[in-house]
């Protein structure tokens, strides 16, 4: 039975998986593969569809396809923008230091979700935008976030599925466990073509002690080399990381002094209440 036809189901609820229907979506959609994404017979999709877009919620082009709508665009920019706007500064500054792509990054689930960018001049093969999302394990700020999560957590995650997005995705679970353990104790992730042939990235974690975060208190930076982790709780509340040529790899590590310079920067100016739950 579809799920329009179920008790319970609201006009709510198909209005969300219309928005659903674009999160993975090419640019643009018919009204029938929004109708068959979002689970709705067509009238239904049809009379969503035309309301949204007469809010501005959706677009419609000259080809009949529909786009998602500025007016949905600008309501969406207030989502994290006290967390943004915190970091923008540091993450300019990690931009201006390295001249490479920047970005900031959360854990949204079991993907890494990426809250801001700072694009470079180079043609690197891009993967995601802000807003965006990308597995944890295939990334080198999701690895950050994974390997500061709790061990069951990371037990947890490994036993869950594991797309490969190219065949250098690192998907066995014991070995990508061990990868995790060392990340912890290095203080950074890397990862070589493991989202998109031609790239590479690296990144730390933003740690902070959810009392000094919540009290609006300063953490001490961490160690270029390696943060402090036998001090006390602290735990990654956010990535940060640098998108690379592959042909670059080999000098991605020059990068960390500015990396972890930033990262306790960033931790000392963000509120763990604005990160998401």
């Amino acid at each position: 039975m579809p799920r329009q036809r179920q008790a319970g189901q609201s006009v709510t609820s198909r209005v969300l998986r219309i928005f659903e229907a674009f999160e993975a979506a090419p640019a643009s959609l018919s009204l029938t593969q929004i109708a068959a994404a979002a689970d709705l017979s067509l009238p239904t999709a049809h009379r969503l569809v035309h309301e949204l877009t007469g809010w501005g919620a959706l677009q419609r082009d000259p080809s009949g396809r529909y786009h998602v709508g500025l007016r949905l665009w600008e309501v969406a920019q207030h989502g994290g923008r006290q967390l943004r706007e915190a970091a923008r500064p540091y993450l300019q500054d990690l931009f201006s230091l390295t001249q490479e792509t920047s970005h900031l990054a959360v854990r949204k689930g079991r993907e890494a979700l990426y809250i801001d960018r700072v694009y470079g001049s180079k043609r690197v093969p891009r993967a995601s935008r802000v807003g965006g999302r990308l597995p944890l394990h295939a990334t080198a700020v999701g690895k950050v976030l994974l390997a500061y999560e709790e061990r069951w957590i990371r037990e947890a995650y490994v036993a869950g599925p594991l797309d490969a997005p190219t065949p250098r995705t690192h998907v066995h679970p014991a070995r990508l466990l061990e990868e995790l353990d060392r990340i912890r104790e290095q203080g950074h992730a890397t990862t070589f073509e493991e989202v998109r042939p031609g790239a590479c990235s690296i990144a730390v974690p933003v740690l902070a002690s959810p009392a000094g975060i919540a009290s609006g208190r300063s953490p001490a930076l961490p160690a270029v080399k390696r943060p402090r982790l036998e001090t006390g709780p602290d735990t990654a509340v956010a990535a940060l990381g640098l998108s690379l040529l592959s042909t670059q790899a080999a000098q991605m590590t020059r990068h960390l002094p500015a990396l972890h310079g930033v990262a306790g920067r960033v931790a000392a100016a963000i509120d763990r209440r604005w990160l998401p739950r």
